[in-house]
């Protein structure tokens, strides 16, 4: 079992992750009636409130507080128990993105940060909701330097080793997320809060909002790479082989570092300033990142097949029928996986430049986030929920709770291919995101998102519902697995934390070149962004007052 100081700062993780997850698909539910013109809000609550609420309590603490769980548990079953050095200072580092946590979303009930989950400016919020994100971001920072420690000291203790391959995939991610927070540190730090409390007139919007998107698309890839630590290092184990490739899936996250971060132009193709040179080339590294991810599938698919075959599996697709279907921490993975292949084409969409015209500023780019991070990303979480909450707990995971987690997935998935695609039909008829329900003066454009017996909003509707009870649902079986489930008492009613062998004699030593890397990725970096942001700065406008409009 893992130790108990571990254990205790992974459940804690854990729980205001799920208290986030609760009070966010609430909103989530809340936006699609407005949307449908079928709920009105009190006089003390507004749409772009819990739009807001929304986007950051999902895709920002939720995500962030569970990663840093599945990094904590891992970490410690992959190298050893903490030090008190590395314990203390995961602690700091949790105690301060809650204390970020509840001052943020402090602002965004009371009224006073509704600026969305991008928040652009001009649109300005409160200085403490700024305050509260960058105390986010440094606690966030401080957990992954103590992980990176805790890495530190196992190298020094099995010099010329490489490490085991969770522990040299937490410490990537980690990297990435260093390297891409310096965007929204310097943004938050040196644009935003003077601004917001009134020391300075005026922002640089061109130049706050490149700052926020070098940050904010390897913040999809910070989602993404623990649950592709999952799909390289759980599924296999779950699967019965060894992982496929040890080199292969440590170049793969090595790519990632490269290639995720010089990208963020691909998100600003409409706006105005940045040269085209700049958004092409940026362009051109994005689709960069389409060789690790495709590595990764590769990787997987070989893995499923190696596993059918091994039991019993013939003919060419005879092996998919011998996978291991009743069990739900594979299942869930899997059905994970399935979805970022629609997922994986709507990126490229989007960052295709005459085709992000059409689709830019719509329900499309919402469609398409849910169905990234949405399914990929939040059911590859509950997938590891299922065993990692039992194993941290030292609960049984029941056959009733098995079976409630299989209703919930399907829920999910069900859930979530009514919703996005409605809102990726939506988007190519023009219906555009970020808006709460307008008619546009029944504009004919207008009236054909609401038409038909079932409308795409109505369909939307309906998803975002299944949606909501099966977020239900997963937050019974997380109580239940915290709290009320049997304790395991003999040694196979406990949960095991699944860990895959994997082969490292061939792996060339030069992938654990961390100088190496993160040098490259800072050369790559300085050529996308140095220029385009010099002319930003000496060639700014006048610059904008803020903009409370809600």
């Amino acid at each position: 079992m893992i130790a108990s100081g571990e254990r205790k700062l992974a459940l804690w993780n854990v729980g205001v992750a799920y208290a986030a997850f609760l009070i966010g698909t609430l909103a989530g539910l809340l936006q699609v009636f407005i949307r449908n013109d079928k709920l009105q809000l009190p006089a003390w609550l507004d749409y772009y409130q819990i739009l807001t609420a929304h986007g950051v309590l999902l895709a920002l603490i939720f995500t962030t507080f569970f990663i840093f769980a599945f990094f904590i548990t891992g970490m410690s079953k992959s190298l050893g128990a903490f030090g008190p050095k590395v314990l203390l200072w995961n602690w700091i580092g949790f105690l301060t993105m809650l204390a970020g946590t509840v001052l943020a979303t402090v602002m965004i009930i009371s009224g006073k940060a509704s600026v969305l989950y991008t928040f652009y400016a001009p649109m300005m919020a409160s200085p403490w909701y700024y305050i509260g994100l960058a105390l986010f971001i440094v606690g966030s920072l401080v957990m992954g330097f103590a992980l990176v420690g805790h890495y530190i000291r196992w190298r020094k203790e099995h010099k010329g080793e490489l490490s085991p391959l969770f522990a040299f995939m937490t410490v990537s991610t980690v990297i990435l997320w260093a390297i891409a927070c310096l965007g929204v540190v310097a943004t938050v730090l040196f644009q935003y809060i003077p601004w917001a409390f009134g020391w300075v007139d005026t922002i640089n919007v061109e130049l706050s909002r490149t700052l926020f998107w070098y940050f904010g698309h390897p913040l999809v890839y910070f989602w993404l790479l623990p649950a592709y630590m999952a799909w390289y290092v759980v599924v296999p184990k779950i699967l019965g082989v060894p992982v496929f490739s040890d080199s292969l899936a440590r170049l793969s996250f090595v790519l990632f570092i490269l290639f995720s971060i010089p990208v963020g132009f691909h998100h600003q193709l409409m706006e105005p300033g940045i040269e085209n040179f700049w958004k092409f080339f940026q362009v051109i590294l994005t689709f960069m990142v389409i060789i690790p991810s495709l590595m990764t599938a590769f990787s997987m698919f070989a893995n499923f097949e190696r596993a059918g075959r091994k039991n019993g599996g013939k003919g060419l697709f005879g092996w998919f029928t011998k996978l291991p279907w009743n069990d739900l921490r594979f299942t869930s993975l899997f059905i994970a996986m399935a979805f970022f292949i629609p997922g994986g084409a709507g990126g490229i969409i989007n960052a295709s430049f005459q085709l992000n015209e059409i689709v830019h500023n719509t329900l499309w780019v919402v469609g398409h986030f849910h169905i990234t991070v949405g399914t990929p990303v939040a059911m590859t979480f509950m997938g590891i929920t299922f065993w990692m909450v039992p194993y941290l707990t030292g609960r049984k995971f029941t056959k009733t709770m098995e079976k409630l987690g299989f209703i919930q997935i399907g829920l999910w998935t069900v859930g979530m291919l009514l919703m996005s695609t409605a809102q990726h039909v939506l988007g190519l008829l023009g219906a555009p995101r970020r808006t709460a329900y307008s008619g546009y003066n029944d504009h004919p454009a207008a009236l054909e998102w609401f038409e038909g017996i079932i409308s795409n909003h109505v369909t939307m509707a309906i998803g975002g519902s299944i949606l909501f009870l099966s977020a239900m649902l997963l937050l019974y079986i997380v109580i239940m697995s915290a709290f009320l489930s049997p304790k395991a008492e003999e040694a196979h009613e406990f949960v095991e934390f699944p860990l895959a062998e994997s082969d490292k004699a061939a792996t060339p030593k030069f992938l654990e070149n961390w100088l190496l890397w993160i040098g490259i990725a800072f050369a790559l970096i300085i050529i996308a962004y140095a220029i385009p942001i010099f002319q930003m700065i000496q060639h700014a406008p006048p610059g904008s007052k803020g903009f409370i409009t809600w």
